[in-house]
């Protein structure tokens, strides 16, 4: 599942996409060279663009075109996003920033570029969140 909107305002947005790179869907993108590339664990949250809305994969008919893609993007502070978190998220996180682990999980035991506050725990592995998407909530 990855990001989902929970509530909030949010639109998506066509943004160019590099040619030949698989994304999931749902998952933190951020550019590179002016094109988007999936969000990694140290990707600074000023530079997380949004959450992709639709998968590419290396069998779809445009893989190796550059074109552009929906993003969904919030429109309003404070959007809840229900998250995947690696793994151990604990009612004692509620409040903590984290970061992620790749672009599709949160990493609850790490706190060094703060991609996420986490607002609810629905499992150990999900929970909602605020996503610090351009750098703020």
């Amino acid at each position: 599942m990855a990001f989902k909107v929970k509530s909030g305002k949010v639109k998506n947005v066509w943004l160019p996409v590099t040619a030949s790179t698989a994304l999931s869907a749902n998952s933190l993108v951020t550019f590179t060279s002016g094109k988007l590339v999936a969000a990694t664990a140290g990707t600074a949250n000023t530079n997380i663009a949004g959450v992709l809305v639709k998968a590419i994969a290396a069998t779809d008919d445009d893989y190796a075109n550059e074109r552009l893609v929906a993003v969904t993007v919030p429109l309003e502070k404070h959007v809840v996003w229900e998250a995947d978190v690696t793994s151990g998220l604990v009612a004692a996180d509620r409040g903590l920033e984290v970061d992620a682990t790749s672009a599709t999980h949160l990493n609850r035991g790490a706190s060094s570029v703060d991609v996420a506050k986490v607002l609810n725990v629905i499992s150990t592995t999900k929970g909602d969140v605020w996503l610090k998407i351009n750098g703020s909530y």
